[in-house]
């Protein structure tokens, strides 16, 4: 089961990060340098970025950085695959290191009973993080439902993905397992992550994909490279302009003793309701966790800068 639902009945919400900078656990130096750029969550990365006779070498980096991190519950671990002697030995590192993660995330996950034994596994020796599937095999689409059911969140895995299907990584490629997630998180309420964008020298890639995948009801993206947080945080974390019109309708809506209100020329009712006082949980939970401010969602999101803290 996932350790709390997204949104409870009193109207409080679970925290998702709108920005995830993934790190490879290559030197101390650099993780603890990439703490300096303004991320809801700084990813060590254990898996791909890290040669086979390195990943020993990464596992005493990402302990060693653990110790040393400012917000450990806003720090993240993207362990190998499951069912692999890596994997053995990151879970005994996260076990063993006296301080744990916030965020754990998987890699090529085919089925929901692996993200069970995973929480299970960790669980077990007192260790509780939030568990992210990383969705990049065509089993996890196909197993979708179930994965999202038991996961606390999603993310697009693009390249590995692409590379299964035996195409290019387009965004109509890979449209059909992005609605997937959607409608999975949506029944769910699972967190939902867009995959990096690997056309780092096109800004307008970048660009296009974070305003589709806002379509989409994606909530955060993946970065590899620090110069993108600036775009990804003003174009995904809750915006103070949106979070008071989203009250204003919740008012109006009330005050019509939910039936049908006339807000600013626009006809709104119970379904526009219910969108704003998720959308207002929501920001006021990534506010209180990643906000860096006293909780009032209203003033955030005005520092995205370029990705500096």
């Amino acid at each position: 089961m996932k350790v709390t639902p997204p949104l409870t009945p009193t109207g409080t919400a679970r925290a998702i990060p709108r920005s995830i900078l993934y790190t490879p656990a290559l030197s101390l130096d650099r993780v603890v340098k990439a703490w300096s750029y303004d991320a809801d969550v700084h990813l060590i990365d254990l898996e791909d970025a890290i040669p086979p006779q390195r990943k020993p070498a990464a596992r005493s980096v990402c302990r060693a950085a653990l110790e040393k991190a400012p917000e450990p519950a806003n720090a993240a671990v993207r362990v190998n695959e499951l069912g692999t002697a890596e994997a053995v030995h990151d879970l005994a590192m996260l076990i063993e290191c006296p301080v744990k993660p916030g965020f754990v995330v998987m890699t090529m996950v085919k089925s929901a009973v692996e993200v069970a034994l995973m929480r299970d596994t960790l669980a077990s020796a007192g260790t509780r993080p939030e568990i992210y599937a990383t969705v990049e095999t065509p089993a996890a689409v196909a197993d979708i439902d179930a994965i999202a059911a038991a996961a606390d969140g999603l993310i697009l895995g693009s390249a590995d993905l692409a590379a299964a299907l035996g195409i290019d990584i387009t965004w109509a490629g890979l449209l059909a397992a992005r609605h997937a997630m959607a409608l999975a998180g949506a029944r769910y309420g699972t967190a939902l992550i867009d995959t990096a964008n690997f056309r780092l020298a096109e800004p307008e890639a970048l660009a296009e994909e974070l305003g589709r995948v806002r379509e989409l009801g994606f909530h955060g993206k993946v970065t590899v490279h620090p110069s993108e947080l600036g775009a990804i945080n003003r174009a995904l974390r809750p915006d103070p302009a949106g979070l008071r019109l989203a009250r204003r309708v919740s008012e109006a809506v009330r005050a019509a003793d939910g039936g049908i209100a006339v807000l600013d020329g626009n006809m709104v009712g119970p379904p526009f309701a219910r969108m704003a006082q998720a959308t207002v949980a929501r920001g006021d939970a990534w506010a209180q966790r990643f906000g860096g401010d006293s909780g009032d969602s209203d003033g955030i999101g005005e520092e995205a800068g370029d990705g500096r803290r």
